[in-house]
């Protein structure tokens, strides 16, 4: 038997189990992020719509996972024959296996290549899936349940794999220009930001918006929601490296840092005007927090990740009132905390990527300005602008045409809003005290209504 060995086939080399490991316990961590948000936005919504809400954050789930087994993970991530789409060579996960990404050619070269595709696959997944589940939060308390759940897979197909393509794929034009975006600054929070400024204004105000108080119903719901983003965000940013290693770990600190920081600064500037210290001010400062150090998260170090928490803060919390100047209703403050986020970190990100930091794994990739790379944040610009306007076109457009299919009006009418989504929509309810409420009042409609018939005929 021969020892020679030149002509052996080279084999690809496979990542350690420790770092499938630490994406496979990622993926679990942003999927509870998902009900998160339900919970998070089912809190500062009224009680008869508090269910809703919880409930559409899981159909986002099921939703999203079918199309991303259909044809988004090839869209997103396969051999790209232009700038801004793959092709579907990964439909149906047709060759998506365990042959690592460097292997796929999907993926820009770093220490985490060697990474099973298919442990890359269900770990993207779940990014695709809770991005639409943050926009929709601007449609709350008046959109219709079954056209969210077509909206939610034809703007995944349309707007979120084109934008996650052109910012991941190493074919993509952003990755191409340079733009640096660790976890999803554009694709996942400017894109839900901005289909949720066009989902609010599509569907219109609420009725007795500007002449009713819509106070949250609940904000220990929200509190939970907000422990449990806070929680799946380490795998949102932490996995993001694809290993388990010291820029993931790094990732995670900057991650916990912000949050902290931006729930603080937020709790600040309102107690600054109201004299108090609100819970949910603390809760959307997390998140804000959360949101704009998320493009940077394995960018940069500790110490700017103050200044992204206190950054994110007070331009996320002066960005809530721009929906009282130009008088629109997104009822949950999605395109504040998450299109404004968003911004605020790819533009930071620009500023304080180090390549010290990104080089700890052996990526070979620019710094921002802090570094003397004076074009990034021109990059990040673009990007961010580019994210934005389409998102915005084309959740629009979708929505449009949908509103004018027969069965897919997204609206409710003012009758089912009035009741509450819960009961219309799914027939069920977060609290069961409240269908007495339901049924008093319409008795009491009723009894008015004939009074006012009788009067009338006397």
């Amino acid at each position: 038997m021969s020892n020679d060995t030149s002509s052996t086939p080279d084999v690809p080399e496979t990542a350690s189990s420790g770092d499938v490991a630490w994406v496979l316990a990622s993926t679990a961590l942003v999927w509870i992020m998902i009900p998160g948000v339900g919970y998070f936005y089912s809190g500062m919504a009224r009680s008869k719509n508090a269910l809703s809400l919880i409930f559409l954050s899981l159909v986002s789930v099921a939703v999203v996972s079918f199309q991303w087994w259909l044809w988004g993970f090839s869209l997103t991530f396969g051999p790209a024959p232009s700038k801004f789409i793959g092709n579907l060579d990964y439909a149906f996960f047709r060759n998506v296996n365990n042959l690592p990404l460097n292997a796929t050619n999907n993926q820009k070269i770093s220490a985490a290549s060697n990474l099973p595709v298919i442990a890359f696959a269900i770990y993207q997944c779940m990014f695709a899936a809770i991005t639409p589940a943050l926009a929709i939060g601007a449609a709350a308390e008046r959109g219709r349940i079954l056209p969210t759940a077509v909206f939610i897979f034809i703007w995944t197909t349309v707007v979120y794999d084109v934008v996650a393509c052109w910012t991941w794929n190493v074919n993509g034009w952003s990755s191409v220009l340079g733009g640096l975006d660790f976890a999803g600054g554009t694709p996942v929070h400017i894109a839900s930001g901005a289909a949720a400024l066009a989902y609010c204004l599509a569907l219109g105000k609420r009725h007795g918006h500007g002449t009713e108080e819509f106070k949250p119903h609940n904000i220990s719901n929200t509190v939970i929601g907000t422990a449990l983003l806070w929680f799946g965000w380490f795998g949102f940013n932490g996995g993001s490296e694809l290993a388990a290693n010291g820029r993931a770990a790094l990732a995670c600190v900057v991650t916990n840092l912000a949050a902290s920081v931006g729930g603080i600064t937020w709790c600040l500037v309102d107690f600054r005007l109201e004299r108090k210290l609100s819970v949910i001010g603390f809760c959307s400062g997390a998140v804000a927090g959360l949101v704009a150090i998320t493009p940077g998260s394995g960018f940069v170090g500790a110490p700017a990740a103050v200044i992204f928490g206190v950054a994110a803060g007070i331009f996320c919390n002066l960005a809530v009132k721009l929906k009282h100047v130009l008088d629109f209703d997104d009822a949950l403050d999605v395109f504040a905390v998450h299109g404004i986020g968003g911004f605020v970190g790819n533009i930071l990100t620009g500023v304080f990527a180090q390549k010290s930091v990104i080089a700890a794994d052996g990526t070979d990739l620019p710094g921002g300005w802090i570094d003397g790379n004076w074009m990034q944040v021109p990059y990040q610009l673009a990007d961010s602008v580019a994210g934005l306007s389409y998102s915005f076109v084309l959740t629009y457009l979708i929505l449009i045409i949908m509103n004018k299919i027969p069965g897919l009006s997204i609206r409710s009418t003012e009758e089912d809003e009035t009741a509450g989504l819960d009961i219309s929509e799914i027939g069920e309810l977060a609290y069961h005290h409240i269908e007495k409420l339901i049924t008093a009042n319409s008795d009491e409609e009723r009894i008015n209504e004939k009074i006012q018939k009788n009067e009338s005929n006397v």
